[in-house]
C-alpha cells in the first residue's frame, strides 16, 4: 500500500493563485475531487502528477519527494487528463499498443492486457476501427483504458465521464469501485452522482482551496436539518432564488416545487427533508 502527502502545496500562474494551502494524506481508496470549473482541481491533480510543479510546497509518496523518485514514481501511476491527445488515423488497438510502448510496459504482456482492457470499456468488436471514427464517449473509454495499461497504483482521473451516456456513466463507476480496494484513486468531476456512491472520501475545491475532505455520511450530518421542499408561487420562487440555495426547482402547473437549502426555515409552509450529496456540495460551495 502507498500513501501520497501534500504538504502546504501552492501553485501561482503569475499573479493568479490556482492552488492554495493544501494539505492531505491519501491512501488506498476512492477520492471523489469536487468543485466548480476554474476551482483549481486540474492543476491540483498535474501537480500530483509531476506534470506542474508546485510554487510553494511539497508531495511525499511513501515518505520520499515525488520529483527524487522520477521513473519510479511515474511506473506507479496511471492519468487521465481532461483532454487526452489521440493519434486519430490511428485504431484502439494500435492506440492502446503504442501506448504501452511508451509505458515501457513488455509486449507479451501488453497484448493481454489490451484485449482484458478493450473488454472492460466494451470497444473489443470495435478495436480495429480508426478513432476518428468514434464517438466523445468511445475515445473517454479509450482513454480510460489507456491510464489502466500499466495496472497503476495510483490513478489520476480528470473529468472522467465526460461525454459517456447514463448506461456507460455506470459500467465506469463499477469499475473505479472495484479498482479502488487496493490503489490510490483520484477521481475529479463538477458532477456529483460521479462519486456519490464510489467515493470512500469527498474532497471540495472552491477558489484552489480544499474546503472540505470527509465521508459522504460526514459530509451529509452537516446539513442534517437543513433541506426544506416547499410549494410556491412563480413571484415568491423568484423572490427565494435571490435568499436561499437552490438544489432543484420543478413545475407543478401554476405552481413551483423548491429544494431549498438553509440553516432557517423558509417559508412557514416548508417542509424539512433527507439532505442528499448534492445539497452539500452546493451549500459548500455557494455559502
Amino acid at each position: 500500500m502507498h500513501e501520497l502527502e501534500l504538504i502546504n502545496v501552492n501553485k501561482t500562474f503569475k499573479e493568479k493563485t490556482a492552488v492554495q494551502n493544501i494539505n492531505l494524506t491519501l491512501q488506498n481508496g476512492v477520492y471523489g475531487l469536487l468543485g466548480e470549473n476554474g476551482a483549481g482541481k486540474t492543476t491540483l491533480m498535474r501537480i500530483i502528477c509531476g506534470i506542474l510543479e508546485p510554487t510553494q510546497g511539497r508531495i511525499l509518496c511513501d515518505g520520499r519527494e515525488i520529483e527524487q523518485m522520477g521513473g519510479e514514481y511515474r511506473s506507479l501511476l496511471g492519468y487521465l487528463p481532461q483532454d487526452f491527445g489521440y493519434y486519430e488515423d490511428f485504431s484502439a488497438y494500435r492506440f492502446l499498443n503504442y501506448m504501452a510502448a511508451l509505458k515501457a510496459i513488455p509486449q507479451d504482456y501488453a497484448r493481454e492486457r489490451i484485449d482484458e482492457l478493450l473488454n472492460i470499456v466494451d470497444l473489443m468488436e470495435v478495436k480495429n476501427k480508426k478513432l476518428k471514427t468514434f464517438s466523445g464517449g468511445m475515445l473517454r473509454r479509450v482513454g480510460i483504458a489507456q491510464a489502466l495499461l500499466n495496472d497503476p497504483e495510483i490513478l489520476i482521473l480528470d473529468e472522467p465521464t465526460s461525454g459517456l451516456d447514463p448506461k456507460e456513466r455506470v459500467r465506469f463507476r463499477n469499475i473505479i469501485s472495484s479498482l479502488g480496494k487496493n490503489r490510490i484513486i483520484i477521481l475529479s468531476t463538477h458532477i456529483v452522482s460521479d462519486v456519490e456512491y464510489i467515493a470512500d472520501r469527498i474532497m471540495i475545491m472552491k477558489n484552489g482551496e480544499m474546503i472540505r475532505t470527509k465521508t459522504a455520511a460526514e459530509m451529509l450530518k452537516e446539513v442534517n436539518g437543513c433541506v426544506w421542499k416547499c410549494l410556491v408561487t412563480e413571484k415568491e420562487a423568484d423572490i427565494l432564488n435571490e435568499k436561499y440555495i437552490i438544489s432543484n426547482l420543478k413545475n407543478h402547473g401554476d405552481r413551483v416545487e423548491l429544494r431549498i437549502v438553509s440553516k432557517e426555515k423558509p417559508v412557514s409552509d416548508a417542509k424539512c427533508t433527507e439532505a442528499g450529496l448534492e445539497d452539500v456540495y452546493l451549500y459548500c460551495v455557494q455559502s
